[in-house]
């Protein structure tokens, strides 16, 4: 009998590829949306996507026990992004409105309809906000520093208690910066911002930074859906390789066809034109290493990523240069 999986966010950046993936091994993906207008794009976008869900805002329905009728695992993606650069001027409260009470209920009404098991997308931002001489692994100490990570690790938290008292199996996965055709927020910042050949201002000491080819996540989550080594377990995922922030900017330059133009400027001095514009979290994507081990992840379901950083930075490129054209990506 073929498995059926709830996608909550599933009109989402990772949730598309998640969708996708699930049809491609063998599974039918629920689509779960908070409305409507959404579902006639992504079920024209998504060949094989037939089902979906209303799920509304999960925080607030009181009926999830129905949309989760012969389903047999959800993959939770569905929360609250930060909408600005710097998630820690945003307001705790929708944090924990949508990213924790969303988290539990879906999760109590997933145990209570008899649901195998969830998989909840974290952050590796639980853990902190960068990394020293040694990457973060999933026993590093918790240590949230924004509203956004703060209520991704209480989420975690509380689906550690479901699964207790109900037997609900739990897989956790935190994942770095997540990137591919179709991304949002602070990437496609990035990319404006290379893509308008500005100078931009950078130190000349690199530092190191983790990144994950949306295409991978995708494969490491459908793999967490059935492993039976993913239950009860948390994982940080990672493509093959790390990037400094220099590096990373010179590659989209190139692969946009765009003049490089970086500014030596001391560290000091960017994180104090940082603190002074209230954007002290973006400096620290700038000037900070933020990598992670994923030998976890490697050794304990046998994963390895499927997609190069080479070719998901090449296919993101591409995307970008497409939606130019077509007008679909909007200026600042």
């Amino acid at each position: 009998m073929t498995e059926r999986v709830l996608v909550t966010g599933a009109d989402g950046f990772v949730g598309t590829y998640v969708c996708r993936k699930l049809i491609e091994s063998g599974y039918v993906p629920r689509a779960g949306v908070r409305g409507l207008n959404v579902w006639p794009e992504l079920q024209r976008t998504i060949p094989g996507l037939t089902e979906y869900s209303l799920l509304g805002d999960l925080s607030a329905n009181g009926n999830l026990r129905a949309h989760l009728t012969n389903v047999s695992a959800v993959v939770h993606l569905a929360g609250r992004a930060p909408a600005t650069a710097d998630a820690a001027t945003e307001p705790s409260q929708d944090f924990q409105r949508v990213n924790v009470d969303g988290t539990k209920f879906i999760a109590l009404a997933a145990a209570d309809a008899g649901v195998r098991r969830l998989v909840f997308v974290s952050t590796v931002k639980v853990h902190g906000e960068s990394t020293n001489d040694k990457p973060f692994s999933e026993n590093s100490p918790a240590d949230p520093r924004t509203p956004y990570a703060a209520s991704k690790w209480e989420a975690e938290e509380l689906l550690r208690d479901v699964a207790a008292q109900t037997g609900l199996e739990v897989a956790i996965v935190r994942p770095p910066q997540v990137y591919g055709p179709g991304v949002r927020g602070n990437f496609l910042r990035l990319m404006r911002l290379v893509d308008r050949a500005l100078p931009l201002p950078l130190p000349k000491k690199p530092n190191r930074r983790s990144l994950l080819c949306a295409d991978n996540l995708a494969d490491f989550l459908v793999r967490c859906v059935a492993h039976p080594r993913a239950a009860g377990q948390s994982f940080l995922v990672k493509d093959t390789g790390d990037i400094s922030t220099r590096e990373l900017i010179a590659r989209l330059a190139r692969l946009l066809s765009r003049p490089l133009r970086l500014l030596p400027v001391s560290a000091p001095l960017i994180r104090l034109a940082a603190k002074l514009a209230s954007k002290d979290e973006a400096a620290g994507r700038i000037l900070d290493s933020l990598v992670v081990d994923s030998s976890r992840a490697r050794e304990l379901l046998d994963w390895v990523p499927q997609v190069t950083l080479d070719n998901g930075l090449a296919a993101t490129a591409h995307w970008y240069r497409e939606m130019k054209l077509q007008a679909k990506v909007k200026e600042f």
